[in-house]
């Protein structure tokens, strides 16, 4: 078997989630402890509790998942499970490539949440700073989305699988380009209910203040292959790694391009970390054939 983990996005969060792990797994336990104490406020809470408008919010979803994400690791190796140990690959989706270092021991777990936190200050800031919005363009191909938002001054945030593109800009753009995308032939497009322009130019106070932010931070190379959202590759080199986690913030994320080419790697079967099941609905849209399993709680541990 050659494993893949896929680590979720920003989206895939929900209240309760982590709580069965927390429960069930002394090492994903250890992880939320650790947690609080290096965040300084109470991640396991309102990962469990919610409210569910505070764990929306940009600054707290982000560590949230890549807790969660790093806590099913944990929990799965814990329990034996057979590839947890020396997976092959590993990829995520925007927030989740970040976990996806971490995993491949770029850092460590501490200096990861760190970064991930910093990472979701700074993009709530720049939403807070700016007036931006999103749309789903479903069943399209990529040059007339790509025609599109040259048209309207946006920019394509996300190729998500095939026929299911995220655009993003200034919010006033973005309606205006799905007010016009019926005409243009593309049958549906839909607003979608976000703080800001994810993967857009309008994130570059963001971007800017997180490269000072990881000029500090020490990487190391991965133990195993992760692929970057920049580009949908493979990258190797740690400085290879910071520069394209920096230019993520405001760049496409080619998730799909990551996905084939993790398989045409050697990929062979796919185990996502994450709440929802959101990739491995993404997988099977992009690849029927493709071997995905999806972990979200102990229950999915002991099933599989």
């Amino acid at each position: 078997m050659a494993l893949a983990l896929l680590f979720a996005g920003q989206g895939a969060q929900k209240v309760g989630m982590g709580r069965s792990l927390c429960e069930g797994s002394a090492a994903a336990r250890a992880l939320y402890d650790e947690a609080n104490a290096v965040l300084g406020w109470d991640l396991k809470k309102l990962s469990f509790e919610g409210p569910e408008a505070d764990l929306t919010q940009t600054k707290s979803c982000q560590p949230a998942l890549f807790v969660h994400g790093l806590a099913l690791l944990a929990a799965l190796r814990e329990a034996g499970k057979p590839g947890a140990g020396e997976p092959a690959y590993a990829l995520g989706l925007s927030l989740g490539e970040v976990t996806a270092y971490c995993a491949a021991g770029v850092f460590d777990f501490a200096t990861g949440l760190r970064i991930v936190a910093e990472r979701g200050r700074l993009m709530q800031q720049a939403c807070e700073q700016t007036t931006g919005g999103m749309a789903a363009i479903i069943g399209e191909d990529r040059a007339k989305v790509q025609e599109l938002c040259r048209d309207f001054d946006i920019e394509a945030a996300n190729f998500n699988a095939p026929g299911q593109i995220i655009v993003s800009g200034e919010k006033s753009k973005v309606a205006a380009a799905v007010a016009a995308a019926k005409d243009r032939g593309i049958k549906k497009v839909m607003p979608l209910n976000v703080a800001g322009a994810y993967h857009s130019r309008l994130m570059e106070p963001a971007r800017a203040a997180f490269a000072a932010f990881l000029e500090g931070v020490t990487f190391s190379a991965p133990r195993f292959t992760v692929f970057t959202n920049t580009t949908g590759q493979a990258v190797h080199e740690p400085a290879a790694i910071k520069a394209a986690l920096v230019k993520q913030v405001v760049s496409s994320v080619l998730w799909e391009d990551c996905m084939r080419a993790a398989s045409a790697a050697g990929a062979n079967e796919f185990w996502e970390l994450g709440p929802g099941g959101v990739l491995s609905g993404l997988a099977r849209r992009t690849e029927k054939s493709w071997n995905v399993k999806s972990f979200s709680e102990l229950a999915d541990l002991t099933a599989a």
